[in-house]
Formats: C-alpha cells, structure tokens, sequence
C-alpha cells in the first residue's frame, strides 16, 4: 500500500521551488488549503485522510497535509499534476 503526503506548500504559488512548491508555477494556486487538497484528490480517484495538525518543515505555520491512501498506479508528480488541476476546477 502506497501512501502519497501532499502537502499544501507543493500546490502554493506563492512560494518557490526551493520554499517547496513541486508543481509548476501555471499549475499552482494561491494558499490552498486541506480541505481543497482533499475534494481535489476525491475528484481524481483516490481516498484522502486530513492531518490538520501537521507541520511542513519549511513553513513556521502548521497548515495540515493530505495523506493519499493506494496511489500505487500513479507516480507522485503526475498525481499532483492532476490534484493541482482540479483545484483550479474547484476555484473557477
């Protein structure tokens, strides 16, 4: 069993790629949050368990992360890709 961490700091378009963002500046959005992670990462197929009391060790604020459960046929970087494009869906 495979399970993917995104963090909301990889989808941020506010930061940089040395500050954590992981997807490329066209795809990012501005602070997305867990719950939207969330909902995007329903919307691509795949189970989404929130951890609201987690911290990324870059940020000095606990944002939360997004634990993806049996990701096992997709690769990191193409299931961000496809998170961080139904988040653009979800804030049209």
């Amino acid at each position: 069993m495979v399970e993917n961490v995104i963090w909301p700091a990889f989808l941020d378009a506010e930061l940089t790629r040395a500050e954590g963002r992981r997807v490329n500046l066209e795809q990012a959005v501005d602070e997305p949050t867990v719950d939207e992670i969330a909902q995007a990462v329903q919307q691509v197929g795949y189970d989404a368990v929130i951890e609201r009391d987690k911290q990324y060790s870059r940020e000095f604020e606990p944002r939360g992360r997004v634990l993806v459960k049996d990701a096992d046929d997709a690769t990191k970087s193409d299931l961000l890709g496809a998170v961080a494009a139904y988040l653009d869906v979800i804030r049209s």
